[in-house]
């Protein structure tokens, strides 16, 4: 249930990947409550009966749920489970299905003739030479160093992006933490790729970039391996597997940018269309 569809309405972009989800992933129903909803419940049920739940400030993403210490979620105790599941079925009376929502532009877009500030165009080439890196970038496994994949790639964070998109690209964390699970968050938070085509990647903002002594994130990556945002932009662009992309070739697709928003916090949106 998407909570704050009653106070904040929902942008466009976001709503038509919940509602793409909603059609293509099975056993998926994703609603919109009218009233707002801020709280995280996560519930379990068997006969439609609670047999589990947690509760906390964790939002349900791969930032929030997977980077340690930033959110909390408790388990609650069965003497909740009666009160808990009144709850959840009075948001569910005065919610519907996402399909039914209707996309409200911000009093922001309507007073900008419908221009979106929070959209950072990112260049796929290096404007000094007008040609895609030969060891960076789109062709960072190129390089001999330290790649072991020809398809390594990433989208470098140029110091004009910082500037003018801070919500976009914020400060690395301070002190870097190390998760359970053996991976080191080294000031990066994972955040989640969702691409113009309904593709979905985890990333990785990645790498410092320090202005005025603050630490940035120099590039982003995907994750847990390197290739596969190089995989995905030479299929979409039809350059083969382990070749140098070239801006030709981007020229040739039709496109040598992609434009990245911010869909909720760790969520963004990549805009890699030629019908524009």
């Amino acid at each position: 249930i998407y909570g704050m569809y009653g106070s904040d309405g929902i942008r466009t972009r976001l709503h038509e990947t919940l509602v793409n989800l909603n059609d293509t992933v099975p056993n998926t129903r994703i609603y919109y409550s009218k009233v707002p909803v801020h709280s995280k419940c996560y519930v379990w049920k068997h006969n439609n009966e609670i047999v589990h739940a947690l509760v906390g400030s964790a939002n349900f993403s791969t930032n929030g749920l997977s980077v340690p210490f930033k959110e909390v979620l408790a388990e609650t105790t069965y003497d909740t489970f009666a009160p808990l599941n009144t709850y959840i079925s009075k948001i569910l009376e005065n919610s519907i299905e996402c399909s039914e929502g209707i996309v409200r532009s911000s009093s922001r877009a309507q007073t900008t003739g419908g221009t979106d500030e929070n959209i950072c165009r990112m260049i796929l080439f290096d404007p000094k030479t007008n040609e895609v890196q030969n060891a960076n970038g789109l062709n960072w496994g190129q390089s001999a160093v330290a790649h072991t994949n020809p398809n390594d790639a990433n989208i470098p964070i140029r110091a004009d992006y910082i500037r003018n998109y801070p919500q976009l690209f914020p400060p690395k964390q301070e002190f870097p933490l190390i998760s359970t699970g053996g991976r080191s968050h080294r000031h990066n938070d994972s955040i989640e790729i969702i691409w113009d085509d309904g593709t979905t990647m985890e990333g990785l903002l990645e790498g410092n970039y320090p202005i005025k002594g603050i630490n940035y994130p120099k590039q982003i990556s995907s994750f847990p391996e390197k290739r596969i945002l190089g995989e995905y932009i030479r299929r979409r662009i039809g350059v083969p597997l382990g070749h140098r992309v070239t801006k030709r070739d981007l020229d040739r697709y039709g496109r040598s940018d992609i434009e990245v928003s911010l869909l909720a916090e760790g969520i963004y949106y990549f805009d890699f269309s030629v019908n524009r």
